[in-house]
């Protein structure tokens, strides 16, 4: 079998290793298809990084853009505590001196006390790419390297393509490493920049380049999805620092997540790492980048993801109340996460207990025939097509009604909705207008409203009707909405409406289901009033 032909990797103790993290969101992360920093994202996001203790941060390639050129202008005037900023450029080019290059002049402009420069390792970049000899090709490296060398404190060395270029020509892309470190680099960093490589490959090769003696790093891309896996690996067979971007940022298929990379190393390897103090932070460092990219965050992302620690099958939960530890790889506190047990047709009697309790009924006999009851309503609910998992609000107030827990704020009595498209000028324009009907005590109040869209028009009529009885209405704001068709027909297909809505402290969801997508609308809508009034501990006038 080939598998019997590899060279396993000879593990290297942990003890006395303390792995470096180098972040590269800000420069590869930015690569990535949608991503797009402003200066001040990128310099934001820096003071995070610092702030957790990333031991280097690549933030750009001076020169190549005017963006990254006024983004170390700023930089300067920041603290970089124990973190060192890192400038990002190439070797120098082929037929020019390295003093008189212009791209490693604008890397020591950059003022940076790291500098990273990339060169080509694998031959067939070498000839076909840059069009010159495999020895021309060294000269530029150990140049551009020494040159350098001379004039900031830090050199590090990507060696762009290794792995392939290992596969191909083993002993050129030794030659390559050796001429980095023979020129003065403090880090020969093995890049699987086609992100392709498969894992015991990652360590036959970093198994035999170990041997050079130099410190290794390595930095892998994630076509194959083994980018984490890769960087591990590497760090089990020598590799002192490990390049990522946070939540994987990077072209086409994205970086070495070092999201995923820093708990695993820490938390799970053993190895001491900067970062560590910092861990319980790491899920807000996580969200705080995905927003400076204009992304949301993915539910399934490990470690910090908001389903990362979220239990749904009733055996599930009943296992986790008694021992975490029986569905859990870590403590989810551990990097600034908290478990989650979702409602569902699912449920057991433990996940409606759990959550009752985090509703503050501690003293609830799981016994209670009314766990029974509301269980049974939940499978009910769901099987006509209700979905709490993103509309625990919507569950909470089924639960305190049931419970006799939920104050009657006010009644429905009625909607009606018009939509119209009318002509003015020759051109289209369309209109909604909503009225409700709804009882506050013994008193009536029927208002109407206009809107962009029948729902707008539905929240606007219905908070005017009852904003006199309850002015911390004016706080809520509908912040998302989704319709999800859940019958196969026509347009009389069912309909589930979710909505989030969010005031000044909080966000919760709410959910309705109807064949009817104003009426689906409508119930989440009222649901969404009234778990404001509930959680603000609103008083019903006259009570």
């Amino acid at each position: 079998m080939r598998s019997s032909s590899i060279k396993k990797c000879r593990v290297v103790s942990v003890d006395s290793r303390p792995i470096q993290i180098y972040d590269t969101t800000l420069r590869d992360g930015s690569q990535s298809e949608d991503v797009l920093f402003s200066v001040e994202d990128k310099l934001r996001v820096s003071r995070q990084l610092v702030e957790f203790g990333i031991d280097f941060i690549e933030g750009g390639w001076p020169g190549a853009n005017p963006k990254d050129g006024d983004f170390f202008h700023h930089a300067a005037k920041l603290e970089w505590g124990n973190s060192r900023l890192v400038a990002f450029g190439a070797t120098r080019r082929a037929g020019v001196a390295a003093e008189q290059d212009d791209g490693l002049k604008g890397l020591l402009q950059a003022g940076t006390p790291v500098v990273t420069i990339f060169g080509k390792s694998w031959p067939l970049h070498v000839q076909q790419a840059l069009g010159i000899t495999l020895a021309e090709n060294l000269q530029l490296i150990f140049d551009s390297i020494r040159y350098l060398k001379t004039r900031v404190d830090q050199v590090f060395f990507d060696a762009e393509h290794f792995f392939d270029g290992y596969k191909a020509d083993a002993l050129y892309a030794r030659q390559v490493l050796q001429t980095a470190m023979d020129a003065g680099a403090d880090c020969l960093v093995l890049c699987d920049t086609n992100g392709g490589t498969l894992v015991h490959d990652v360590e036959h090769a970093v198994h035999d380049v170990v041997t050079l003696g130099g410190p290794l790093g390595v930095h892998c891309h994630n076509d194959a999805g083994l980018a984490v896996a890769n960087s591990l690996a590497a760090v089990r067979c020598g590799a002192i620092q490990v390049q990522g971007t946070i939540n994987g940022f990077g072209e086409r298929c994205g970086n070495a997540d070092l999201v995923a990379i820093m708990p695993n190393l820490a938390l799970k390897m053993g190895y001491s790492l900067a970062v560590t103090p910092q861990m319980t932070r790491l899920t807000n460092l996580s969200r705080l980048v995905n927003e400076m990219a204009n992304r949301a965050s993915q539910k399934n992302q490990p470690f910090v993801g908001l389903s990362a620690f979220a239990h749904k099958g009733g055996i599930h939960v009943s296992a986790v109340t008694r021992s975490a530890a029986t569905y859990e790889h870590i403590e989810p506190e551990t990097v600034g996460n908290h478990r989650r047990v979702l409602v569902s047709e699912q449920s057991g009697r433990s996940n409606l207990v759990y959550k009752l309790r985090e509703f503050g009924f501690d003293s609830l006999d799981p016994n209670d025939p009314r766990i029974r009851d509301l269980l049974q309503e939940i499978k009910d609910l769901e099987h006509r097509g209700y979905q709490f998992e993103g509309a625990e609000a919507s569950f909470e107030l089924r639960a305190r009604r049931l419970l006799g827990q939920l104050p009657d704020y006010f009644s429905l009595k009625g909607f009606r909705v018009i939509d119209e498209r009318i002509w003015i000028d020759h051109k289209p324009l369309l209109q909604s207008d909503a009225s409700v009907r709804v009882a506050v005590g013994d008193m009536i109040e029927h208002t109407a409203a206009d809107g962009n869209g029948p729902v707008n028009a539905l929240d606007s009529a219905l908070r005017k009707a009852l904003i006199r009885f309850y002015p911390t209405l004016a706080d809520v704001r509908l912040v998302d909405f989704k319709v999800r068709i859940l019958s196969i027909g026509g347009t009389d297909a069912v309909v589930r409406v979710l909505i989030e809505s969010e005031d000044r402290d909080s966000h919760w969801g709410t959910v309705g289901v109807s064949a009817n997508i104003i009426e689906a609308s409508y119930e989440a809508l009222v649901d969404s009033v009234r778990y404001k009034l509930l959680k603000d501990h609103v008083v019903v006038p006259g009570h």
